[in-house]
């Protein structure tokens, strides 16, 4: 889990709005990974574990540039089909908020993390691409890190990411597949709602 957390911070899509064109995955995962990393070195408050304005800047940089419904679906796996439509949003809506608690820990984690961004060639017409980068700390091995992006009508958005060669979706299929065949759809859902509460609790307390 702690190569999880440094690799979340060394990335959060930070997509320019502004721009009439849509930027190539690696140039803005390049630019985005600077930006956040800059925040990191600079704010006081993150740096001193301030859990509720490290999810602020965590929901503004990450959240629009994710896909976290396809994230939910892959990791749901086969029982997506059986899941009503009430379902699938209470299991989007907790797995998202999962992973934004674990993205707001890698904020308040950081220690001069850099990130390498390896160019990416890939043809026009391409809707689905990997982009590689390799994040490296001060005294430690490099850490192997692969984005999957899926190109959309505005801009990419990610919807899955590995840690030398281990997949973030896959590696909760199984324990929500688990789930599933305890308590079936809703008892996924209530085990997810029930770590998210859990979570911010603790976030909570360890803010004052």
């Amino acid at each position: 889990m702690s190569r999880l957390i440094l690799a979340l911070l060394a990335f959060s899509l930070n997509c320019a709005a502004a721009h009439a064109e849509i930027l190539a995955p690696d140039a803005m995962i390049k630019a985005t990974v600077e930006e956040v990393i800059a925040i990191a070195k600079q704010d006081k408050a993150i740096q001193a574990g301030d859990q509720p304005r490290a999810l602020v800047v965590v929901t503004e940089k990450i959240l629009p540039h994710f896909d976290f419904a396809r994230m939910t679906q892959l990791a749901v796996g086969k029982y997506w089909r059986t899941a009503s439509a009430e379902q699938k949003q209470a299991l989007a809506r907790e797995f998202q908020a999962m992973l934004l608690r674990t993205y707001t820990k890698a904020f308040t984690g950081y220690q001069n993390q850099s990130v390498e961004v390896k160019p990416l060639k890939f043809a026009a017409e391409d809707t689905d691409v990997t982009v590689k980068t390799l994040l490296t700390k001060p005294g430690a091995p490099s850490v192997a890190i692969n984005y999957e992006l899926r190109k959309g009508a505005s801009d990419w958005k990610v919807y899955d990411l590995s840690i030398e060669g281990a997949g973030l979706v896959s590696a909760y299929r199984g324990t929500f597949a688990k789930e599933i065949d305890d308590g079936g759809i809703d008892g996924l859902i209530k085990m997810l709602s029930s770590k998210n509460a859990s979570g911010a609790a603790n976030n909570k307390a360890a803010s004052k």
